[in-house]
């Protein structure tokens, strides 16, 4: 479908969803919490904290909207792989949005993997994967997403890496710009957990609508063949490099210690970072731990959130 048509018919539906998400939540059904009143951002969750109940067929990735919902969120943060075959599909689409509406919740973004190397040093290889990519930024527009977030993987020279990588930000934000979808990358191993390297690449790229979203927890840049961590950036000095791109963060989890901290991760030294930044956006949940089941992880994890914003 060209995009003239695309955008024409996109734009009933978007208007459908701006009008559900601003009926009163007593109208929509729903008992519902807004946590984000009395924060300096709002709180989004990444369904990436609910991938093992989802690949198990536990739950259907249409009940993620109001799982959000149930947790006091505001927005919800879609994962590709876990409804990739419905990129094209309008009528799943159109059900999602009928979702987040009845849920009172804002569709923010859809976190795209598995969609080839957009750092790699082949043209022709990188052009594969920025085409694959152009997909989902029509489903983010019918969705009413703002923002796709985008890996950067394929390079293996740190230099040509970054070069290959702000070629293809460049090419994908351009096709966005029409649908008003941002562009993020994500720290998420290999060079883009290097916060100068990834920094760098978004100013190379100098779009206003490519950015990052800085994850708590990625900053790992090398991992042996048993995922255990060989070589790591600091993460504290990586956000504080990434948060002047960001438009969207995500507050990774993984363990817990007693007293309900992350055992690895300052929440309060990152989210004292976010706040400086004078970022005010989404704050994604996402917790990635096994420890928990993750309604409970994902439970700890914005109690953490809500405890240290308290704080600052």
């Amino acid at each position: 479908m060209k995009r003239r048509n695309f955008l024409q018919k996109s734009a009933q539906t978007g208007a459908l969803l701006t009008l559900g998400s601003l009926l009163p939540n007593t109208m929509l059904g729903m008992p519902f919490t807004n946590t984000d009143k009395d924060l300096f951002f709002k709180l989004s969750l990444a369904e990436w904290s609910f991938h093992r109940a989802i690949k198990s067929g536990e739950m259907d990735h249409l009940d993620f909207a109001a799982k959000a919902q149930s947790f006091g969120c505001t927005g919800v943060e879609y994962v590709s792989n876990l409804f990739k075959t419905k990129a094209k599909d309008k009528e799943y689409l159109k059900q999602m949005n009928s979702r987040a509406a009845d849920a009172g919740v804002e569709n923010v973004l859809i976190m795209i993997g598995g969609e080839g190397g957009l750092a790699h040093t082949e043209t022709k290889e990188r052009l594969k994967s920025i085409e694959k990519h152009y997909k989902w930024v029509d489903a983010a527009h019918y969705l009413g997403c703002k923002t796709i977030r985008v890996d950067l993987r394929g390079g293996t020279d740190k230099t040509e890496a970054a070069k290959a990588s702000a070629a293809s930000l460049a090419t994908l934000a351009d096709f966005a710009k029409d649908a008003n979808i941002n562009v993020v990358v994500e720290n998420h191993g290999g060079f883009s957990s290097d916060g100068v390297w990834l920094a760098n690449v978004i100013k190379q790229v100098d779009l206003t609508n490519c950015g990052t979203l800085p994850d708590f927890g990625n900053f790992c840049i090398e991992k042996d063949k048993d995922k255990n961590c060989l070589e790591s950036y600091d993460l504290y000095k990586g956000m504080k490099e990434l948060l002047p791109f960001a438009k969207g963060v995500s507050a990774k989890s993984r363990n817990f210690a007693a007293n309900g901290t992350e055992a690895d991760i300052d929440f309060y030294k990152i989210m004292k970072l976010v706040k400086e930044s004078g970022y005010t956006g989404f704050v994604g949940i996402e917790y990635e731990g096994t420890l928990l089941p993750e309604e409970e992880g994902v439970q700890k994890t914005k109690d953490l959130l809500l405890k240290v914003a308290k704080q600052l």
